[in-house]
């Protein structure tokens, strides 16, 4: 099920991306969130490797932006972050329940800390590819690059990881119940 909701908000336009002004923040990762909450952290790395392999395919044929036919055609980009959402936000989970920590509040955390790592490694990881061609693709100078990734980082990151934190245990809350 959650593949088949995985490949709706990356195919239909405006359902795994909410368009805000100039920004589109990307809320697919709350639904990798909670699937590694409710499955384990295994299968949340599967599922975040189903959204970056589909990353990957639309960068060819579908982009969903200028810049994605020179960046996620790259699969350490498009992939690699997208299954580290998965496996690191369902072991975080996983591993603090133990310690009998607020549920709520460590699926919030867990929300915010699986969005931030989405967005830390993709801005990351197109520092380190594409600072040389910075200019070719992005159209600005190298030197540049850097606060226009953390500006990125500071406006679409921080407001996708406080809507995980919000909605995370709002959607996983009821859906653990349903669970047992």
């Amino acid at each position: 099920m959650f593949i088949a909701i995985i490949l709706i908000q990356t195919t239909i336009p405006g359902i795994g991306n909410i368009p805000i002004g100039p920004l589109s923040i990307t809320i697919i990762p709350i639904t990798i969130i909670v699937a590694s909450i409710l499955l384990g952290s295994k299968n949340g790395a599967i599922l975040g490797g189903v959204w970056g392999i589909i990353t990957f395919i639309r960068a060819f044929w579908w982009p969903t932006s200028p810049l994605a036919v020179f960046v996620l055609i790259n699969p350490i980009i498009s992939v690699l972050p997208r299954m580290l959402v998965g496996l690191v936000s369902g072991l975080f989970y996983h591993k603090l329940i133990k310690y009998k920590i607020n549920n709520k509040l460590l699926m919030s955390l867990s929300g915010i800390i699986g969005s931030l790592i989405n967005t830390v490694l993709v801005l990351f990881l197109i520092y380190i590819f594409y600072k040389n061609d910075s200019f070719n693709i992005y159209h600005i100078n190298t030197n540049e690059l850097l606060p226009y990734l953390l500006g990125i980082a500071g406006t679409n990151g921080l407001i996708e990881a406080i809507l995980s934190g919000i909605f995370v245990p709002i959607i996983a809350v009821p859906l653990q119940k349903i669970k047992k």
